[in-house]
C-alpha cells in the first residue's frame, strides 16, 4: 500500500491549523471534502489519526507519528521533484546552504572559499536561518544543507562535524579584561555570559554552559536580546562577557576586544542535512569542508 501524499497534506494542514474550517480554507477545500479525505486516510492507515470527541480537535499519537513522517516524505518528494527538472533542462546544481546565528557570516565565507578551492564548479546559495527554521526548511526540502553549532538533528536528518573552532571572550573595550592576552576560564565565574539560546532550548547554549561546568562553575547567563546577529555584538556598549569563535583582537571598530581563552577550548562546526535525499553537490560539499 502506497499512502497518498494529498491526503498525508490534509492532515497537516488540519493538525498545523487546530481543525477543519481553517484547513480547509487554507488547502482551498470544502471542509466535507476535506473530511473525506482525512476519514479515507484513517481507513488506509486503519486506525484513528484525530480525536473529533471534545470541543478541541486533538491529533493522537498515531497521527502525530504520520504526521512527523510525512512531513519528511513531502521534503523528500519536493527534492526528487526539484532535482529531476533541475536534469530534465540540464540545468547545474545550487547547493542552498542556511547557517545559524552561532557560525558567524565570515566564518562561512572562509568555509566557502575553502570548499570552492576543491570544487571550483560548485554553486552555491547561503541565507541565515535561526535554529528553528532551519530543521524545518531541511525537513521540507528547501534547503540542502545546514550550518550549526550543538544542534541535535531531528528525525530524518543526519549530522556531520565539519570542523572544531577555539572559543574565545569577548569583552567591551572597557571591561577589566580588555588589555589582557589571556583569560582562564575559571576567571568568568563572577561574569554575566550572554548567550543567544534559552538553556535546555538551545543545544549550542547547553554546550557553552557544559564547557563551564567543567571550568569548575555555573555560569550567570543573560539571553542577548538582539537575536540574529554575529556573536560579538552582544557586548557592545554594556558589561557582559561572551564566548565567542572570533579571532583574537579588537572588533566592531574597537568597541570590542576578543580575548583568548585558556586552557583552550572548542566549538563544533556541524552539518545537518536530509537524510534521505541525493545530493551530488552535498557530497562534494562535505567532502571538500570537513577537517583532514
Amino acid at each position: 500500500m502506497v499512502l497518498d501524499l494529498n491526503k498525508l497534506a490534509h492532515l497537516i494542514a488540519v493538525a498545523e491549523e487546530g481543525g477543519f474550517t481553517r484547513a480547509a480554507r487554507r488547502l482551498h477545500l470544502s471542509q466535507q471534502a476535506l473530511s473525506t479525505s482525512i476519514r479515507a486516510l484513517e481507513r488506509e492507515v486503519g486506525v484513528d489519526l484525530l480525536d473529533r470527541s471534545g470541543a478541541k480537535l486533538t491529533v493522537l499519537p498515531a497521527g502525530e507519528a504520520l504526521i512527523a513522517d510525512a512531513r519528511l516524505l513531502h521534503g523528500a518528494a519536493r527534492s526528487a521533484l526539484l532535482r529531476a527538472r533541475r536534469i530534465g533542462r540540464g540545468e547545474p546544481e545550487m547547493l542552498r546552504i542556511g547557517h545559524t546565528p552561532a557560525v558567524a557570516g565570515d566564518e562561512v565565507t572562509a568555509l566557502l572559499h575553502r570548499v570552492h578551492d576543491a570544487k571550483p564548479d560548485l554553486s552555491t546559495q547561503v541565507n541565515q536561518r535561526y535554529p528553528g527554521e532551519l530543521t524545518e526548511q531541511l525537513i521540507a526540502g528547501e534547503l540542502d544543507l545546514g550550518l550549526c553549532r550543538g544542534m541535535e538533528p531531528e528525525p530524518g536528518l543526519s549530522r556531520a562535524t565539519l570542523a572544531h573552532h577555539r572559543l574565545r571572550v569577548a569583552v567591551p573595550a572597557g571591561h577589566r579584561f580588555a588589555r589582557r592576552e589571556s583569560v582562564e576560564f575559571g576567571e568568568l565565574t563572577d561574569e554575566t555570559i550572554v548567550m543567544w539560546g534559552r538553556p535546555g532550548r538551545s543545544g549550542y547554549t547547553d554546550l557553552l554552559i557544559a564547557h563551564c561546568r567543567r571550568a569548575g562553575f555555573e555560569p550567570v547567563v543573560r539571553r542577548n536580546p538582539i537575536q540574529g546577529t554575529p556573536p560579538v555584538t552582544a557586548v557592545q556598549g554594556g558589561d557582559d562577557v561572551a564566548l565567542v569563535t572570533a579571532p583574537a583582537g579588537p572588533s566592531l571598530g574597537g568597541a570590542v576586544q576578543v580575548v583568548d581563552l585558556l586552557p583552550p577550548t572548542f566549538a563544533p562546526l556541524h552539518a545537518l542535512w536530509p537524510a534521505n535525499t541525493l545530493s551530488p553537490a552535498r557530497e562534494d560539499f562535505l567532502s571538500a569542508a570537513a577537517e583532514h
